[in-house]
C-alpha cells in the first residue's frame, strides 16, 4: 500500500487547508456487501475461523465497542468476516485514510484520528457512530502494529472511556494475524492459517457496576498476549526462507557485543556485523546461536533486554537521538507533503525537529504521549518516526542507520520516568509540608 505525495516547502504547506472535523456517515449497505465480498478471498486463504464468548449477552440490535489488537493490515478484512452484515463503523488513522481511498473509507463509516494525541473530538466522533448511527465501532487502543508480537503500550484509564460510552464492549484478539504478515518482514506475506477470539468483555450493567480501575485491569489481561509464544507452543510452522528478513528492525541491538544497528536480518538469520556473531531462526520462531551462548532464544526476551538498556540510558542521562531526516507532512486527507531534509533529536526534554529552510521547529515534550508511532518501511518508503498534534503529523525518515524501534522504547520509558520524577517531586513537597506543620 501506498500513500499520495507531493514534493513542496513547508512555508507552503502551511497555507493549505486544514483537516476539517465531519460527523461520520453510517455504513453504506452495499459498499459493504462489496468489501465483504472482495474479502472472501483472503479469508479462505487463511482458512479464518472465531470463536465466541458471552456475545449472546449482547442485544441482536444493541450497538458495542469493539476493542481488536493490530497485527497487520489484515485486521479491517479480519472484522468483516467476524461482525458483517452487522453495521461497523472503524477509528482509523489520519495517514490511511489518505486520498481516494479514504473516500471510501468515509462512506464504509470510517472516522480519521491522529495516532497517540489526545483527541476530544474522537470521543464525540465514537459517541455519534454508536448513539446517532447506531452503528458497533471498532477501535485498536494499541493504534500501532505490534512491533515484537506483543502488545503495544495501551493508553491508561480506557475504562474511563467505557463508563462515558455506556455500551457493551467486546474484545477481539487474533492469533496467526502477526505470524501472517508481521511488520518487520518487509510485507513477504507467510501461509499461517488465522483465528480469532471474539468476546463480550462487559455488558453496559457490568460496565456501571465496576470502577475504571477494574475495567483497565480487564482490557489489560484480554490484551495480554505473545505471538511468539502462540507459535512456538502450538508447533506452527513458519518456514518461509525469508522468515528473518528485517527481523533487525524489532533486534536492533547485540547482545554479545553490546553494539547497535549492526545488526541484520537475512533469510532465516539474524547476524551482528559487528562481532560477527550469528543466530538461527527456526521454523517455530526460536533463536540460537550458530556458535557460542544463545543469549535469547525468544524474540520478546531480546525486546525486553533492549527496552532495560534504553532504561539505563536515560537514567544515566546518556540517552540520545540526534539525526538528519526527510520529512513528510500531513495536514489533511489529500495526502502527506514531502518538505526536504532536517533535523531531529529526542532525550530527556522530548522530541525537537527543524528543517532547512529554518521555518519549521516542532518541539514535543516527554509526557506529551505515553508511546511513539514507529512503523518499518512506511506506505513503501522507509523506516519513519511520527510526531506531530491534533493539526500536523509529522513523518520523519532516517537518513543514517537507526532504529525506530529504540525511539518508540526511549519514548515509553521516557514518558514514565517523568511521571515517576514529578510523583516522587510531590511525595517530597508533601513531605516537606509536613514536617513545616
Amino acid at each position: 500500500m501506498k500513500i499520495h505525495q507531493k514534493k513542496m516547502p513547508y512555508s507552503e504547506v502551511l497555507k493549505l487547508p486544514r483537516l476539517k472535523h465531519k460527523n461520520p456517515l453510517k455504513p453504506n449497505g452495499a459498499l459493504c456487501a462489496l468489501v465483504r465480498i472482495l474479502v472472501e478471498p483472503t479469508l479462505r486463504q487463511i482458512k479464518f475461523s472465531y470463536t465466541k464468548e458471552r456475545m449472546e449477552l449482547i442485544g441482536k440490535d444493541e450497538p458495542c465497542l469493539i476493542l481488536m489488537n493490530h497485527s497487520s493490515f489484515t485486521d479491517m478484512k479480519l472484522a468483516y468476516g467476524i461482525f458483517y452484515p452487522k453495521k461497523t463503523g472503524f477509528i482509523t488513522s489520519v495517514d490511511a485514510m489518505s486520498g481516494i481511498l479514504g473516500k471510501f473509507m468515509r462512506i464504509l463509516g470510517c472516522s480519521p484520528t491522529h495516532k497517540f494525541v489526545t483527541d476530544m473530538s474522537l470521543l464525540k466522533d465514537i459517541e455519534y457512530m454508536l448513539k446517532v448511527n447506531k452503528t458497533n465501532v471498532i477501535m485498536y487502543p494499541e493504534a500501532g502494529y505490534s512491533l515484537d508480537g506483543r502488545t503495544t503500550t495501551l493508553p491508561r484509564k480506557l475504562g474511563v472511556l467505557l463508563k462515558r460510552l455506556g455500551v457493551p464492549v467486546v474484545t477481539v484478539i487474533t492469533t496467526g494475524a502477526f505470524a501472517r504478515d508481521p511488520v518487520y518482514n518487509m510485507l513477504q506475506i507467510r501461509d499461517v492459517k488465522v483465528s480469532a477470539h471474539v468476546k463480550c468483555l462487559a455488558t453496559a450493567e457490568e460496565i456501571k457496576e465496576k470502577s475504571v480501575a477494574e475495567l483497565d485491569a480487564m482490557i489489560d489481561e484480554a490484551f495480554s498476549f505473545d505471538n511468539f509464544a502462540w507459535q512456538r507452543d502450538n508447533k506452527v510452522v513458519i518456514d518461509e526462507p525469508f522468515r528473518a528478513d528485517g527481523l533487525h528492525r524489532v533486534l536492533y541491538k547485540c547482545p554479545h557485543c553490546g553494539e547497535e544497528n549492526e545488526m541484520e536480518g537475512k533469510g532465516i538469520h539474524i547476524t551482528c556485523n559487528a562481532c560477527g556473531k550469528k543466530w538461527e531462526m527456526d521454523e517455530y520462531g526460536r533463536l540460537s546461536a550458530l556458535e557460542g551462548e544463545t543469549e535469547y532464544s525468544h524474540i520478546p526476551d531480546w525486546y525486553d533486554w533492549q527496552r532495560e538498556c534504553v532504561r539505563k540510558e536515560i537514567e544515566d542521562g546518556t540517552y540520545l537521538l540526534d539525526t538528519d531526516v526527510d520529512i513528510a507532512v500531513q495536514v489533511n486527507l489529500s495526502g502527506i507533503c514531502m518538505i526536504g531534509p532536517g533535523h531531529l533529536t529526542h532525550n530527556a526534554e522530548g522530541f525537537h525537529l527543524t528543517n532547512a529552510d529554518g521555518d519549521l521547529d516542532y518541539r514535543q515534550n516527554a509526557e506529551f504521549t505515553h508511546t511513539l508511532y514507529a512503523d518499518y518501511y512506511w506506505y513503501e518508503i522507509a523506516d519513519t518516526i511520527g510526531i506531530g498534534d491534533n493539526e500536523f503529523s509529522y513523518f520523519c525518515f532516517p537518513k543514517k542507520n537507526l532504529s525506530v524501534t529504540k525511539a518508540r522504547l526511549a519514548t515509553e520509558e521516557l514518558y514514565k520516568w517523568t511521571k515517576e520524577k514529578k510523583k516522587e517531586a510531590r511525595k517530597l513537597k508533601r513531605a516537606q509540608r509536613e514536617t513545616e506543620q
